[in-house]
């Protein structure tokens, strides 16, 4: 082999060397996992989960609702209770093996924004398996044209919420 064979071959094993060392420092990204939505996910016990959670609405304090859905992977139906202010609350069931979707045209999860859009509301979940937790949940508006239909869905003024019954009736005063 002459000298300038010799110094290609060497600087082409460097080239390679150096590309090879790129995937070292860099990390395959599509390898990661990672939410490929504008919403979030969240398990809801070992057999369920609520994926694409987000909340539409036009403004702070003015209806909004939560959309998404919801997977029972579980032989038996699961019931999970949604509140995006604490104050409405809407129970979902969700059949067993089977999704429930969340939004303006099945699970009408509404109530008022604690957030602006482009914000993040804390959205309080319930299910027997689990208790109550809370998850942060992101804003959107009708900015983007896939959810401009959501928003023309809302509500102009929210329901009074449901009376609270209590646990033991009060005492009937005697006469």
């Amino acid at each position: 082999m002459t000298p300038s064979a010799i110094v290609r071959v060497a600087a082409l094993a460097c080239v390679a060397v150096l590309v090879a060392g790129c995937s070292v420092i860099n990390p395959i990204t599509t390898q990661e996992d990672y939410q490929p939505a504008d919403g979030i996910e969240v398990a809801i016990g070992d057999d369920a989960m609520a994926q694409n959670l987000l909340v539409v609405t036009t403004a702070l304090d003015a209806p909004a609702i939560l959309t998404g859905s919801v997977y029972n992977g579980d032989v038996e139906e699961l019931k999970v209770s949604f509140s995006l202010d604490g104050t409405h609350i809407t129970e979902v069931t969700v059949p067993a093996r089977g999704t429930a979707v969340l939004g303006p045209d099945n699970w009408a999860v509404i109530g008022a924004a604690t957030a602006a859009p482009g914000g993040i509301v804390q959205v309080l979940i319930q299910a027997d398996v689990t208790g109550q937790f809370a998850v942060p949940v992101p804003v959107l508006d009708g900015t983007q044209p896939e959810y401009q239909g959501v928003v023309d869905s809302l509500p102009t003024a929210l329901p009074s919420p449901e009376p609270t019954v209590s646990a033991s009736p009060e005492p009937s005063p005697t006469a």
